[in-house]
């Protein structure tokens, strides 16, 4: 891991890509305080629709409305609320 003062990370911003590119860490200090770390970027994965379908156990799967549905007043009590 390579530090760095602001200064130089100004005029060598270049090499330091290159650097982190190649996995290196650099920190960028100022006054020997370290202040920011350039780091290589790793986007976001892509998400695919209906992948949890493939797991084990989806395919008895049912949806019920139900589960969702608002509690009546008599199941709030039973259920101890006021």
């Amino acid at each position: 891991m390579t530090t760095v003062n602001v200064h130089e990370a100004k005029t060598t911003l270049s090499a330091l890509l290159a650097q982190v590119e190649r996995g290196e860490e650099v920190i960028i200090a100022r006054n020997g305080e370290p202040v920011a770390r350039l780091s290589r970027y790793q986007p976001a994965p892509i998400r695919q629709k209906g992948l949890w379908r493939g797991l084990p156990g989806w395919e008895s799967f049912r949806h019920d409305p139900a589960l969702l549905a608002p509690m009546t007043d008599r199941e709030m009590a039973d259920e101890g609320w006021p």
